[in-house]
């Protein structure tokens, strides 16, 4: 078709693919973690305090005292290509474009910092995307994670006159593929180490306990994947949950204190795990594989292994490309 003249380019149709991580700052410095966790402790997913009494102690206190010892602990793990999420992420992508032909775009984005997840569904559209699949990158469904990546993405369409249409990947906690991968990356692990574990904890993030209560089904999740890769590996997994903040109850075991516990009850040798990460981050490279470990050597531990995330590993791309060619059929030719 001839299109008059003057009329505005028109990109070929495509469809696109978002991943979604958490978020990162821009750099391990104190002003860039502060603009950061501003962002991010914000949100009122994430923090479920009323505003009007959370804002004051988040701007009065927080952000004046955690942006410094949290920029230490980011520079102990920062890459040279930049924070290993953001760093990964990208790399997840880069693996992913191609995988579901030539006519679908995949990118990625970040639910706090940057790239933005607004930006890039923008981008997106741009590029000629009128179908775009959201992928939150979060094993477990919470609302404190997958929810508000797509709380971010729909107030980015709101905005929008000519909206693409959208999907959003569910959780995949219990998905064959992903335990099949989990069990690969974890044997893989297990048979490079120069020791054999006691014990093998699989430590989830954790979650205020309210939120299990209002009928988050995140724990719920966390205790399937672990139980399912537990019977996988055909021995059972200690679930534990790290990352706690604040003063309110939080799920238990508490990760720290297993680890301080561990050794006095004779398990001097073990191997942690984090399904509930699809990528290493501050919380699995810092809290537990330095931190974590110090802890749990400092209370008479023996031998501690850190066993990575699925990463950008040939096992987590396989498993995306499954998972996403899923979500895609109807939008595209089979790859």
């Amino acid at each position: 078709m001839t299109l008059p003249a003057g009329h505005p380019v028109i990109p070929p149709r495509r469809i696109g693919v978002l991943l979604v991580n958490l978020g990162t700052p821009d750099a391990p410095d104190a002003p860039a973690v502060k603009r950061y966790l501003g962002e991010f402790l914000s949100d009122r997913r994430v923090v479920e305090i009323p505003q009007i009494l959370w804002q004051p102690i988040l701007r009065g206190i927080i952000l004046n005292t955690r942006p410094k010892k949290s920029a230490h602990a980011y520079a102990q793990v920062w890459r040279a290509d930049g924070s290993p999420l953001a760093a990964i992420t990208r790399l997840q992508a880069m693996a992913l474009q191609g995988a579901f032909g030539p006519d679908v775009m995949v990118d990625w984005a970040m639910r706090y910092g940057n790239p933005a997840i607004g930006d890039r569904l923008a981008a997106l559209k741009e590029a000629g995307c009128d179908r775009i699949l959201l992928a939150p990158l979060y094993p477990q469904y919470c609302g404190a994670t997958t929810a508000t990546a797509n709380d971010k993405a729909f107030a980015t369409l709101g905005a929008m006159r000519w909206q693409p249409a959208i999907r959003t990947l569910p959780p995949y906690h219990d998905d064959p593929a992903y335990i099949a991968a989990l069990k690969t990356s974890v044997e893989a692990s297990l048979a490079a180490l120069d020791f054999v574990p006691q014990a093998i904890i699989a430590s989830f993030h954790g979650m205020p306990q309210r939120t299990l209560e209002l009928g988050d089904p995140y724990h719920c999740h966390c205790r399937k994947t672990a139980r399912l890769l537990g019977e996988a590996l055909g021995r059972e997994l200690m679930v534990t949950f790290q990352s706690r903040f604040g003063r309110a109850k939080w799920l238990e075991p508490a990760t720290e204190t297993v680890l301080n516990d561990l050794p006095g009850k004779g398990i001097t040798r073990i191997a942690l795990v984090s399904p509930g990460f699809s990528a290493d981050c501050l919380e699995t490279l810092e809290e537990l594989n330095i931190r974590g470990r110090e802890s749990y050597l400092a209370a008479g531990g023996t031998d501690f292994a850190y066993l990575p995330c699925l990463n950008d590993s040939a096992e987590s791309i396989a498993m995306l490309r499954i998972l996403l060619q899923r979500e895609l059929e109807g939008w595209n030719v089979p790859a």
